[in-house]
């Protein structure tokens, strides 16, 4: 069996299954603020008097959750649109 595959062509393959795994990370934002909600609402269900407090903690806590869904996004973009790997690897050769 004879060995058909360049450089090139290993990094984009490797690269596209690289930005699925990151986009991956966008699956346990989207649990953690379904979850949040779901409390907040609870408590505010619970504790009408407290419903600024609890928003604003709610709020801040699905801002600082969805850091991570948005880091996984901006490096699955650069792994496919501006691959550093391939300018790497040409100037190697």
């Amino acid at each position: 069996m004879e060995n058909n595959i360049d450089g090139n062509a290993l990094i984009l393959a490797c690269s596209a299954i690289g930005a699925g795994l990151a986009m991956i990370a966008g699956i346990g934002p989207g649990i953690g603020q379904g979850f949040a909600a779901g409390k907040g609402a609870e408590a505010v269900g619970r504790q009408p008097n407290a419903q600024s407090d609890i928003i604003r903690t709610m709020l801040l806590g699905a801002a600082v959750a969805e850091t991570t869904g948005i880091y996984g996004l901006i490096i699955a973009i650069i792994l496919l649109f501006a691959n550093p790997l391939i300018s790497t690897y040409a100037s190697m050769q």
